[in-house]
């Protein structure tokens, strides 16, 4: 059986990853030497991409004063914002959700750091530093090393309470999160979203093109969905699924029964996506990474 590890370690995103930094500190810094940082590969490619998305718009307005910061800044200030964790330095804010912008192609709200950039307060940095350790605990540290890099904690909700979570194509490495206060149940979506900002990389290292025209049935949505969202959800909740059977043997009281509950309700939804899950795989036409959806999805329906 693979690790998680063996899973997540995949040389295609790894060439993404040089590939596109070097690409975006040569559009916003030309001539220049490639920028070196003392954070990871993964690291450097989120940032630039926090820097070239501040570029832009700051260059859609004329404002070359911030343009200029962050030709300077091309880990878009992380130096000194970032929160020491188990997995390196991450940036973690609490940006005010009804200050989030939305771009002219996406309804989506994100968060862009940038030159007015502050860390969130102490205890949401502390939060987000024991989350990040559980989940590494769990296995899932190359996962989060990679693709969890800045984590913009939005609202604070009630165990039990519908949690909003999302990444956005554009800023890979970041994702946005409700949260309950509660660092395992942190750790389980942080690793729901760095699962998807994952696929998104693979899927685009790997050329894979998904028949937009191909749908499945989605337990998760009721619905009918295009591949490429089927597959997604096929590959982000099972990973909450070995998570959260991983963190049921050190939990207690309501938490254990929460975790116990959330476990059941996704065995009995994933147990739908079976026959369909192989079907949408012969849509993925790189072989590494079609082995790894079937490996994640096999190991969680055997839970």
């Amino acid at each position: 059986m693979d690790t998680l590890t063996d899973l997540f370690d995949f040389p295609p995103i790894t060439r993404l990853h040089h590939d596109r930094t070097r690409r975006i500190h040569a559009v916003i810094r030309p001539g220049t030497q490639p920028t070196r940082s003392d954070m990871s590969p993964a690291a450097d490619y989120c940032l630039a991409h926090h820097a070239l998305e501040g570029a832009e718009a700051a260059a859609r307005v004329g404002n070359s004063a911030t343009f200029g910061w962050y030709a300077d800044h091309p880990d878009a200030g992380a130096a000194t914002s970032a929160t020491p964790t188990a997995l390196g330095a991450r940036v973690v804010v609490s940006p005010d959700l009804t200050e989030l912008p939305r771009s002219p192609i996406s309804e989506t709200p994100y968060y862009v750091l940038g030159p007015d950039t502050e860390p969130a307060p102490p205890h949401l940095c502390n939060l987000a530093a024991v989350a990040y350790t559980t989940a590494a605990d769990s296995g899932f540290s190359e996962l989060l090393a990679a693709h969890a890099v800045v984590l913009c904690l939005l609202r604070a909700k009630n165990l039990g309470g519908t949690l909003d979570s999302w990444t956005i194509t554009r800023l890979p490495g970041t994702v946005f999160m409700d949260h309950v206060g509660d660092p395992v149940i942190l750790a389980r979506d942080l690793i729901h979203e760095a699962g998807h900002n994952w696929l998104n990389d693979a899927l685009t290292a790997t050329g894979c093109k998904i028949d937009d025209q191909a749908h499945f049935r989605s337990p998760w949505k009721k619905t009918m969905r295009p591949a490429f969202g089927f597959l997604h959800a096929c590959w982000a909740f099972p990973l909450t699924m070995l998570y959260t059977a991983h963190a049921l043997k050190g939990a207690t009281g309501d938490l254990h029964r929460f975790l116990a509950a959330y476990l059941d309700q996704q065995r009995s939804l994933l147990a739908e996506t079976a026959t369909d899950h192989a079907h949408a795989l012969n849509l993925v036409s790189d072989d590494g990474l079609r082995h790894r959806l079937v490996a994640v999805h096999q190991q969680a329906l055997a839970l």
